[in-house]
């Protein structure tokens, strides 16, 4: 962007020139054609000496005088009518350029220019256009005001700080898109870092499917993976629970309101264990969905129970496999932070305070490191955390500020809903509808705009838009920017490493920045590619890799819930395949019956004979 340096202040527009010993070269152009969004300047390639300035170039911002007002606008094209150059003379050239708004001069002396998005006063044909001074592209993009934070600089003028209304951007939603290694995971880690300075009182959740995140903000930072998660199988509701039973496949509907039946009862024989199946009906009644812990084995228990009632004997293959889907799931190492516990209690207040940092202690950002966990895990978890994100902000009345921060957003939220899980689309929809209410407010990180569900997408009310080559991805975002500013989207497809288009509640206009650079020590993901990259001379551990590949910790693996001993000498089909090698002392430890395990199985390691 060509500027002027000088420094200027509050002087009349009335004449063109404002300084009789002012350089010809400022006067650019004339305007020769003018509708209602764009305008057409006569102006010539080359100076009479034959030499070419290089004045005008795309992207590049104007200003058109009018005497009292001054219409900027952004170069969108240029070119010579007749196609052709000239060595001897000037070339006139034809610019193309989109009324953005107008600029006045404040009230006062001296005052600030003042920036308005509408235009008053359309360019008449003859109007001078020039360079636009540092002054007025200032006020282009002053933020009137607002809370605002500054993530870089102007592409069109590295001196001018690049801002943004933190508080209109968080609370309104916003989303980051671009294509792959455009630098969006590096934008995401600035927007948080200066987020945080701003808003000490925010918790962020991260739901992290690369696991690149806690490297990159490691003093804020609380790491949660499924090795450390506490997540128990009570607080889920029950869709989501058949979503861990069913592993991802079309529900029974006949189980699934076995289950409506049985949960409750089971929860009203841990709050009342003498009270039998007799749920009690009333305001304080429990229902499937209710947040209060039970036990496994009382749900077992009811199946059968239920199963061996005379009138159920339609339902018995129903009720059979409802418990071997149970049994299965508890049993499941993948599942470790759900049925792991061997004391069922109510740990409802230290489950949602470590995940959600309340209290914070100067850490108010949870990683959730999802790498290598298996679809159907992801979409139970992420279910659960964006229903009690939203619940925690609906219930402490705007006391807690959180922010729910999803990348690779179109992997739990795409636009076929056959493919994502639809209680975590209906989460994260609330969030996304209702969230700026009670103060949670969602942010969407993704390469793909055009598989996000167009909902979700709809509600970001600012946008920061980096490469994208995809033409259904830049038809996206086109149906989303205003039209003042549509030609501005013609540089998605070629712009430069850790530059960005923000339109949007966020910022005063369209800005085109380039996002300040961040140490290499603090980039997304740099820690885990430097424990990854191997020294000369060493070899890949096949074992480590073939155990995680099996999900085994390095330890001797103990035996899982439900499990049986089977004699490794033994082949199946044998008589007494399933029978154990040899009787087991009984176990003097205090173990726990209430969880439905068996005491000679369950916990207890191998007995070498």
């Amino acid at each position: 962007m060509y500027v002027e340096r000088e420094a200027s202040v509050g002087e009349p527009t009335s004449q063109e020139r404002r300084d009789a010993e002012q350089n010809d070269k400022r006067i650019l152009g004339n305007v020769v054609q003018c509708d209602g969004a764009r305008a057409t300047i006569s102006a010539y390639a080359n100076d009479a000496d034959g030499a070419v300035t290089g004045l005008w170039t795309v992207g590049k911002m104007i200003s058109i005088n009018l005497g009292s007002t001054r219409t900027v606008g952004l170069v969108y094209a240029i070119g010579k009518s007749d196609r052709a150059w000239s060595n001897e003379g000037q070339n006139a050239i034809e610019v193309s350029i989109e009324l953005i708004g107008e600029v006045r001069d404040g009230a006062e002396p001296g005052g600030k220019p003042v920036f308005d998005r509408g235009i008053t006063t359309y360019p008449h044909i003859g109007a001078v256009a020039h360079r636009i001074r540092t002054r007025d592209l200032q006020a282009v993009y002053d933020l009137a005001g607002r809370h605002s934070i500054t993530i870089g600089t102007l592409a069109q003028d590295e001196t001018i700080a690049a801002n943004i209304a933190i508080d209109d951007t968080l609370a309104r939603h916003f989303a980051i898109v671009g294509t792959t290694g455009v630098g969006k995971s590096t934008a995401v880690s600035l927007l948080l870092r200066k987020s945080i300075a701003a808003r000490p009182d925010l918790r962020i959740l991260i739901l992290d499917p690369h696991n690149e995140f806690a490297a990159s903000l490691p003093e804020y930072c609380v790491r949660v993976d499924s090795k450390t998660l506490d997540l128990p199988f009570w607080m889920f509701k029950l869709e989501e629970f058949a979503e861990v039973l069913f592993r991802g496949r079309e529900t029974e509907p006949e189980e699934i309101d076995a289950l409506r039946d049985l949960i409750p009862a089971a929860k009203n024989l841990y709050r009342n264990p003498n009270s039998g199946s007799y749920i009690r009906r009333g305001s304080d009644a429990l229902t499937a969905d209710t947040p209060v812990p039970y036990r496994i084995a009382d749900l077992l228990k009811q199946i059968d129970e239920r199963m061996g009632m005379l009138e159920s004997k339609t339902d018995r293959p129903t009720l059979k496999s409802l418990k071997t889907r149970i049994e299965s799931a508890a049993a499941d190492p993948r599942y470790r932070f759900m049925f792991n516990s061997r004391l069922i209690e109510d740990t409802i207040h230290e489950t949602i305070g470590n995940i959600f940092r309340v209290p914070h202690h100067g850490r108010p950002v949870t990683c959730f490191e999802m790498a290598g966990m298996p679809s159907e895990v992801v979409n139970s978890v992420c279910s659960v955390l964006a229903r009690l994100a939203f619940d925690l902000a609906l219930w402490s009345e705007g006391k807690l500020q959180l922010l729910f921060l999803c990348e690779e957003a179109h992997r739990y939220m795409p636009a076929d809903p056959r493919l994502g899980f639809a209680p975590t689309r209906h989460a994260l929809s609330r969030i996304a509808k209702e969230g700026r209410k009670y103060g949670c407010y969602l942010g969407v990180v993704t390469q793909r705009p055009g598989e996000l569900d167009p909902t979700i997408l709809s509600q970001c009310s600012t946008f920061f838009a980096m490469r994208l080559a995809n033409e259904q991805d830049q038809a996206i975002i086109r149906s989303a920017i205003a039209d003042s500013s549509a030609s501005t989207l013609a540089f998605l497809s070629s712009m430069g490493q850790r530059e960005a288009i923000a339109f949007g509640e966020g910022v005063a206009t369209t800005m085109r920045l380039k996002f300040e650079k961040l140490p290499s020590d603090l980039l997304p993901g740099t820690a885990k590619r430097e424990e990854a990259t191997s020294k000369p001379g060493d070899d890949v551990d096949l074992v480590a890799i073939v155990e995680r590949l099996r999900n085994l910790p390095k330890t001797t693996q103990q035996a899982m819930a439900f499990a049986e001993v089977v004699d490794s000498g033994r082949q199946a089909g044998d008589p007494d395949y399933r029978k154990p090698p040899a009787a087991r002392a009984p176990s003097d430890d205090d173990f726990d019956m209430r969880y439905g395990l068996k005491p000679a199985t369950f916990g207890l390691r191998p007995q070498n004979d």
